[in-house]
């Protein structure tokens, strides 16, 4: 990597930003002292955040790029703008509320670059107190999804979503790693089509890596390359509609990757169990606010069906 700025930028950095706030400008900070900085491109993508965030942007050795939505696109399609705008080989969509360590981007992108058959690498992330985070994992089969909605994977009946079994601490290929810090290609990306962008938010990362293996590529999990994430870094802000998405998006992708069955069986598990479960679990804190916020998402997914059960039957009949 060369730090010349005139020349062609290696890696195109894409954030998507939705009131990031102070957390945004701590990632932008990062990458403004990471090694090599001059050779990196950062694109941000606000979708019409409200607070401010992206009024007063620190410094980067090259111009930011700012792409600036009317409206909430949702972070699939905001990732693709990003990742439209550059022409860098490589891509590293980076959430705003992560911070890379100095030499992380450099250490990811040799490792996507050692091998033409790697397609997708990620970091390995730590939490605010440096404990690391397991992040990466299993490519969701049919059972695993409606099992772990029915909370199976509690009664230790289903193996949990993310590979907790594993410390992270050496480099090894996984089935999927968190949207966090995902490294991709650039001509994968363009083959793929990049991320769904029926995904508003939540299970992008999923179904890009599975499509990415699907094609013969492999994604491997870099333990060298840290980046600090806080996690749930802006949803946090809005729980109901957090949860809608994620069960949302979790019932796009059983449709797409297993069938109208599937998501039939995750919309009943999802009505079934998972809410009126977060439900008791709210009561038993004392939480009416929770409680409420759960039945907001119950709503709103329940508004959804229509559009998530048609989809899901012209994908079976495709």
């Amino acid at each position: 990597m060369t730090d010349h700025p005139a020349l062609r930028p290696v890696l195109d950095v894409v954030i998507v930003n939705w009131n990031g706030g102070a957390l945004l400008r701590a990632c932008l900070a990062s990458l403004a002292a990471a090694q090599d900085a001059g050779s990196v491109q950062v694109t941000v993508v606000d979708n019409a955040s409200t607070d401010g965030s992206i009024e007063t942007l620190p410094a980067l050795p090259r111009p930011l790029r700012l792409i600036q939505n009317a409206a909430n696109l949702g972070f699939g399609r905001a990732c693709d703008q990003g990742a439209a705008a550059g022409d860098a080989p490589a891509i590293l969509f980076l959430n705003p509320d992560t911070q890379v360590a100095p030499d992380a981007l450099g250490v990811a992108l040799a490792a996507l670059t050692a091998d033409p058959r790697t397609g997708i690498v990620g970091a390995r992330l730590v939490d605010p107190a440096g404990r690391t985070a397991r992040s990466c994992a299993r490519t969701p089969s049919a059972l695993g999804l409606i099992g772990r909605t029915l909370a199976l994977d509690r009664l230790g009946l289903v193996r949990p979503h993310f590979l907790l079994e594993w410390d992270h601490a050496e480099d090894r290929p996984v089935d999927q790693v968190m949207g966090a810090f995902l490294m991709i290609r650039r001509d994968l990306f363009q083959t793929l089509g990049g991320f769904d962008p029926r995904f508003f938010v939540y299970w992008e990362d999923v179904d890009l890596c599975a499509r990415a293996r699907a094609a013969g590529y492999s994604v491997r999990h870099v333990a060298g390359a840290v980046a600090r994430h806080v996690g749930q870094g802006t949803t946090r802000q809005v729980r109901a509609r957090r949860l809608f998405y994620f069960l949302r998006s979790q019932i796009l992708y059983a449709g797409k990757h297993h069938g109208a069955a599937a998501a039939l069986a995750l919309i009943a598990a999802s009505f079934g169990a998972q809410v009126p479960l977060r439900l008791v679990l709210a009561l038993a804190r004392r939480s009416p606010g929770e409680a409420a916020e759960v039945l907001r998402a119950a709503v709103l997914l329940a508004a959804a069906l229509p559009g998530l059960l048609r989809d899901a039957r012209v994908r079976t009949a495709g």
